[in-house]
C-alpha cells in the first residue's frame, strides 16, 4: 500500500517536516498529531499532505505515534502558559550573574515538559560560556532537561514579531517566511535599489528578506532586455535606452528631439545587429556585381 506521508508544523510560521501517517490515514489537514523528534516528543499541526511523496533523503520516514486528542491539546496549552515563566526566570538569572550580552529572546517546553530549551542571542553572534545560567536554571526545573540554542538576529525579528521597515504592520519573516535564505548587496544592484542602508536593512539590522522577492523575474527581464547606452530602432526611429523597466518587460528609451519615450522589448530592433546585416547585405552586392533583385531594388532606392 501507499505511503501516507503528512507534512507537520511545531510553530505558526515554522519549517514543515515530514512523518508517516500510514497507520492514521483519516488524519487529515488541520489535525494534530504526537510525533517522536530528536527533541523529544512534539505536538505539531498537519499542514501538508503528500500526493506522491518521493523517498526521503536518509533512512525512512518517521511514523506519528497518534493523532493527538484534546487531552494532548490542552496539556500543551498548560506548558506554552509555562513558556512565558521560564523565560522570565532565566531572565533574571542571566542579569544575576550580569550576563549583559546575552539576550534571553523565548523558551520552549517539550510536548511531555522533559525538555526546555531556552533561545538566546549575542552581540554579534559571539560565542558565551553559559555552563553557569544552565547550571541555576537547572536547579530550578531539576526535572528538565535543560539547553541553550543561539540564534541569529533573523530569528530573533521572526519570534519577536513587530512593524516591518517598510511600514506593514507584521514582518515577512513572522508572517510567512519559514526560513531564510542567503540574501546579498547584489540582488539591490539588480533591482535598481537605492544602497542606503534605511532602504535596504531590516529591523534585524540585517539586508532585509524582501530583495529576494523579485529578484529572479528582475535576472529574467533583464536577459531580454537591452542595457542602458545602447541604441535600439524603435517605431518612433533609433534612440539611445536610458532606463530599464524590468517588470514591465520595457526600457525608456530617448529619442532626442522627439522626446523620451517607453517601448516594450518586442517593439525594439538592436540597431547594431541590423547595421550589420545591412553592410553584409551591400559585401554580398559587390560579390555578385549587383545581379541580384535586392541589390538591384537598393540601387533604385539610392
Amino acid at each position: 500500500m501507499k505511503a501516507y506521508i503528512i507534512g507537520i508544523r511545531f510553530n505558526q510560521v515554522g519549517k514543515i517536516y515530514h512523518f508517516d501517517a500510514s497507520r492514521f490515514r483519516d488524519i487529515s489537514g488541520g489535525d494534530f498529531a504526537v510525533v517522536e523528534t530528536s527533541r523529544g516528543q512534539q505536538l505539531g499541526e498537519v499542514v501538508q499532505i503528500l500526493e506522491d511523496p518521493s523517498s526521503p533523503l536518509e533512512g525512512k520516514w518517521k511514523p506519528i505515534l497518534r493523532k493527538a486528542t484534546p487531552r494532548d491539546l490542552v496539556r500543551r496549552q498548560y506548558w506554552q502558559r509555562k513558556e512565558l515563566e521560564a523565560t522570565n526566570n532565566c531572565r533574571a538569572k542571566a542579569s544575576g550573574i550580569h550576563l549583559d550580552d546575552v539576550k534571553i529572546v523565548s523558551s520552549e517546553f517539550s510536548f511531555d515538559g522533559s525538555r526546555l530549551t531556552f533561545l538566546y542571542s549575542t552581540e554579534a553572534g559571539a560565542k558565551v560560556d553559559l555552563s553557569i545560567l544552565r547550571n541555576k536554571i537547572k536547579r530550578a526545573y531539576p526535572h528538565c532537561r535543560i539547553e541553550m540554542r543561539q540564534v541569529g538576529p533573523r530569528d530573533v525579528a521572526k519570534i519577536f514579531g513587530g512593524m516591518g521597515a517598510c511600514g506593514l504592520d507584521t514582518r515577512c519573516c513572522s508572517i510567512f517566511l519559514t526560513d531564510f535564505s542567503p540574501i546579498s548587496i547584489k540582488m539591490a544592484k539588480e533591482q535598481g535599489i537605492s544602497l542606503s542602508p534605511s532602504e535596504i536593512t531590516g529591523m534585524c539590522g540585517r539586508l532585509r528578506c524582501c530583495l529576494m522577492f523579485e529578484y529572479d523575474q528582475y535576472i529574467k527581464a533583464r536577459k531580454r532586455l537591452p542595457k542602458r547606452g545602447k541604441v535600439v530602432v524603435t517605431p518612433k526611429g533609433d534612440g539611445k535606452v536610458i532606463d530599464i523597466l524590468p517588470l514591465k518587460n520595457a526600457v525608456l528609451v530617448d529619442l532626442g528631439d522627439t522626446g523620451k519615450f517607453e517601448f516594450e522589448v518586442d517593439e525594439l530592433e538592436p540597431y547594431e545587429e541590423l547595421e550589420a546585416l545591412k553592410k553584409k547585405s551591400q559585401r554580398n552586392c559587390k560579390k555578385k556585381g549587383g545581379e541580384n533583385s535586392g541589390c538591384r531594388k537598393e540601387k533604385n532606392d539610392r
